[in-house]
């Protein structure tokens, strides 16, 4: 669970970002639809208010909207030595006492889904229209990003509701060197609501998984 932060970071942020407009439609990494508010400067995200995996006080926002190009920054209290080490050789990543920022990272947000734009795992994270055994290149490693479940009724909780859910499963095979113990990541996402978690799997069998919470939503 120790690395764990290294991708909830990272998702986090994907949940404020912007529009895909300039990608052609018959693009297999193109997202499509109109901007979300998600990726307006402002925007923040966060996850739950008790430490999970030894991490407190999540949060990422847009700093910066450029064309189709928002630029944020997120950050979180991390007080174990060897996850601070992680991080640190991290892109993008800076430690500072207990404190460990994302700073620069790219990002894409449509109606139509997600995407990140810069760091090894870029490409699309979810196309919200996509069904069942739908899959997403991930970058130029050869991997991919598999819709592996998407449920028909409210069945996922989230706050003080339930709703519905498609989930994106990716074996981060291209990140091994920096994350080693990590299976599987799982991105659980709803057309409104945008990014709503993330499960991380680690090969010792076991999980955690980070509710994400946007001050924003699509319409």
């Amino acid at each position: 669970m120790k690395k764990s932060i290294v991708f909830f970071l990272s998702i986090t942020l994907i949940a404020l970002s912007i529009s895909c407009d300039l990608l052609k439609k018959d693009d297999p990494a193109a997202l499509g639809g109109s901007q979300s508010p998600m990726g307006m400067v402002g925007a923040t995200s966060s996850s739950s208010s008790s430490p999970i995996a030894g991490t407190s006080n999540i949060s990422a926002s847009v700093t910066a909207l450029n064309g189709t190009t928002s630029t944020i920054t997120a950050q979180a209290t991390v007080t174990n030595s060897l996850l601070k080490s992680l991080l640190a050789n991290y892109p993008g990543t800076t430690v500072n006492g207990n404190t460990v920022s994302i700073s620069n990272m790219q990002i894409e947000s449509t109606t139509t889904g997600l995407k990140c734009i810069t760091g090894p795992g870029a490409g699309i994270i979810v196309k919200y229209e996509s069904n069942v055994g739908d899959t997403y290149p991930i970058g130029s490693t050869g991997a991919v990003r598999r819709v592996v479940s998407k449920s028909t009724t409210d069945d996922y909780p989230y706050g003080m509701l339930l709703i519905k859910t498609i989930q994106v499963e990716s074996v981060p095979n291209y990140m091994k060197s920096t994350n080693a113990g990590v299976t599987k990541i799982k991105y659980i996402a709803n057309h409104k609501f945008g990014l709503v978690g993330v499960m991380v799997s680690f090969d010792d069998g076991t999980s955690v998984t980070f509710p994400v919470y946007s001050s924003t939503q699509n319409p």
